[in-house]
C-alpha cells in the first residue's frame, strides 16, 4: 500500500482525527471524520461558513492527529482549497452522510488538500513509519 493510501487507510479506521489550526495566535482543535485521496492527494472537508475555513484561509498550516489500537498519525502541512465539482463528488460518495448538508454545487463545500505534508504513524511498541507527500 503508498503511504499516502495508508495514511487514509489510518484515518478512515480511527473515524474520528482532530484538526488543529491557528487564529491568531490561539490554537483550535475540533474533530473530523473526513478523508480522501483523490488524484495522489489527501483530502478533507469542511464547510466555508464555519471558523475553520476562515483560520486555514488565514494560515493554511495545520496539523492532524488521531489514535487508533494503541497507534497515533499525525499529519503535518498545508491544507490547499480545492474548487474542483469532481473532488468534491467524490467527497460526498465517500462520505454519504454529508450530502445532508453538502452538495457539489453549493457555495459552502470545500475541500481541502496536504501540501508539503509529512505524516507519521507511531505506538510505544514500535519503530514509527513516515511519509511526505
Amino acid at each position: 500500500m503508498e503511504g499516502i493510501e495508508k495514511v487514509c487507510q489510518f484515518l478512515d479506521d480511527a473515524g474520528t482525527y482532530y484538526l488543529a489550526t491557528v487564529e491568531g495566535d490561539q490554537p483550535r482543535v475540533r474533530p473530523f471524520g473526513t478523508a480522501l485521496v483523490y488524484g495522489g492527494r489527501l483530502y478533507i472537508q469542511t464547510g466555508k461558513v464555519k471558523p475553520v475555513s476562515k483560520q486555514l484561509a488565514a494560515n493554511p498550516k495545520a496539523e492532524i492527529c488521531a489514535f487508533k489500537d494503541g497507534r497515533w498519525i499525525r499529519i503535518t502541512g498545508e491544507l490547499i482549497n480545492d474548487d474542483s465539482r469532481s473532488v468534491k463528488v467524490a467527497m460526498l460518495e465517500k462520505m454519504p452522510a454529508l450530502k445532508a448538508m453538502y452538495s457539489p454545487d453549493d457555495d459552502n463545500t470545500q475541500v481541502l488538500y496536504f501540501k508539503n505534508a509529512t505524516a507519521t504513524i507511531a505506538s510505544f511498541s514500535g519503530a514509527p513509519e513516515t511519509f511526505t507527500f
